[in-house]
C-alpha cells in the first residue's frame, strides 16, 4: 500500500492518497500562518488500516515545515496531537 499525503489548496484540505485513490481528507480554514482543522473523514472502505493518524501527522508536518501554526477545532486531529505531545508547540488558540 503507497500512501501520500498532500495540500490540496484550492479544496483547503490535507488529502492523502493510497494507490493513487483519495482515501480521506482534513479540512482546514486560514489564517494567516495558522492552519484551522475543522474536519477530518476518511472513507468507509480505508478505515481501520491507520490512515488517519497517517493523515494528521503528515498534514502536522508540512505545517510545521511551513513555519506555520495550527488550531485543531476538529476532534480527530485535537486527539492526534494530545497523543502525540512532540505536535503540541504548533497549537495556537
Amino acid at each position: 500500500m503507497n500512501t501520500l499525503v498532500e495540500d490540496n489548496p484550492a479544496r483547503r484540505r490535507f488529502e492523502i492518497l493510497v494507490d493513487d485513490a483519495l482515501a480521506g481528507f482534513a479540512a482546514y480554514q486560514l489564517r494567516g500562518e495558522t492552519v484551522v482543522f475543522t474536519h477530518t473523514e476518511v472513507d468507509p472502505e480505508f478505515r481501520d488500516l491507520g490512515l488517519g493518524g497517517t493523515l494528521a501527522r503528515g498534514a502536522l508536518d508540512q505545517v510545521r515545515a511551513r513555519g506555520g501554526r495550527v488550531i485543531a477545532r476538529c476532534p480527530f486531529v485535537s486527539a492526534y496531537i494530545d497523543r502525540h505531545p512532540e505536535y503540541a508547540d504548533l497549537t495556537t488558540g
